[in-house]
C-alpha cells in the first residue's frame, strides 16, 4: 500500500509542480533517520515521502487521525502527536522505532509557516535526537506556500524544491531545557542554512 501510494503521489506531484530534489544522496540508505523539514503547507508530507527512496513513517498532530478519509491513511504511516507538550508516550515511540532502524519525517516547527519563512523549532525533536543517537538530515522545503497557501482549496502550478543537507549527529545523553534549545536551535538554523547554499 505504502509503495502504490507513493507512486500515485509522485506522478500527480510531477505533473503539477514538476518538483526538484536537491541532495538526496545525503539520506543514510539504512538505520534510525530523522528527516527534519521545514513546513509551509499541507502538501509537505506527501512532497517528503515522494522524494525519499525509504519508507517513511510521519510525526502528524492528533487531530488529523480523526478526519473521514485522510485519517484512514495518517492513521496508517503516522504516529499522532500533541502539537502544544511532546508527551513522553509519542518520544519513546519515536526513539523506539528510530532505534529499529526506521526513518521518521518531523516538521520541528509543530504547525505551518503561514509567512514561509523557517520559524522557531520545538524541543520535541532534540529530545528524539538525544535518545535515539539517530541521524538527523535537515531539509528545505521550497514552494508549496504558493502552491497549497493555508486556507486555499485547491493546489495551484507552482515550482517546489526539496533540498536535504548532511546529516547531523548528537552523541551526548543531556536532558537539560538548555541544551534541547540549542540542538533544536541548531537544527533549524541548518535547515534555513540551506536556502542560502542554494543561492550562493
Amino acid at each position: 500500500m505504502y509503495w502504490i501510494l507513493r507512486a500515485v503521489l509522485k506522478i500527480v506531484y510531477k505533473l503539477l509542480f514538476c518538483f526538484e530534489v536537491r541532495g538526496a544522496e545525503n539520506i543514510p540508505a539504512e538505520g534510525g533517520v530523522v528527516i527534519a523539514a521545514n513546513h509551509m503547507s499541507h502538501l509537505d508530507p506527501p512532497l517528503i515521502g515522494v522524494c525519499i527512496k525509504r519508507r517513511a513513517v510521519f510525526m502528524a498532530k492528533s487531530s488529523l487521525f480523526h478526519v473521514p478519509v485522510i485519517g484512514w491513511f495518517v492513521r496508517r504511516f503516522s504516529i499522532p502527536v500533541d502539537r502544544d507538550a511532546a508527551r513522553p508516550s509519542t518520544i519513546k515511540e519515536a526513539v523506539r522505532r528510530l532505534k529499529r532502524g526506521d526513518l521518521i519525517v518531523m516538521f520541528p516547527e509543530g504547525r505551518r509557516s503561514i509567512e514561509g519563512d523557517v520559524g522557531g523549532g520545538k524541543r520535541g525533536i532534540a529530545m528524539v535526537a538525544a535518545m535515539s543517537r539517530a541521524k538527523i538530515v535537515p531539509a528545505l522545503i521550497e514552494g508549496t506556500e504558493r502552491a497549497l497557501p493555508a486556507g486555499a482549496g485547491f493546489p495551484r502550478p507552482a515550482k517546489i524544491r526539496v533540498t536535504f543537507g548532511r546529516p547531523m549527529e548528537y552523541e551526548g545523553r543531556e536532558t537539560s531545557k538548555g541544551f534541547q534549545q540549542r540542538v533544536t536551535e541548531e537544527i533549524m538554523e541548518r535547515i534555513r542554512a540551506l536556502r542560502l547554499e542554494e543561492g550562493s
